[in-house]
């Protein structure tokens, strides 16, 4: 089911009604025909929040997840240049 929408001027008129809309569910404002921006309530807000904070991994499951290559790498046989240039 599709949220609630708003065009911008009519949001802008009636801003109070889409704040106490949007505490009972999301409501969507649309720009020229598009959606634009989702007015959400703050609880539901802080939610997303948390669980994005909980899906994201940390810096040191970074550096654990790299691909190990056993140290194996394939070295590039170049000339050295001369250091009096």
């Amino acid at each position: 089911m599709e949220d609630p929408r708003w065009s911008v001027q009519d949001a802008k008129n009636r801003f109070s009604e889409v704040v106490e809309a949007a505490r009972q569910k999301p409501q969507t404002v649309t720009k020229h025909g598009k959606r634009a921006v989702v007015v959400v309530a703050a609880e539901e807000y802080d939610r997303l929040k948390k669980l994005e904070k909980q899906k994201a991994i940390t810096f040191n499951e970074h550096l654990l997840n790299m691909p190990r290559d056993d140290g194996a790498f394939e070295r590039v046989k170049l000339r050295l240049r001369d250091p009096e240039f």
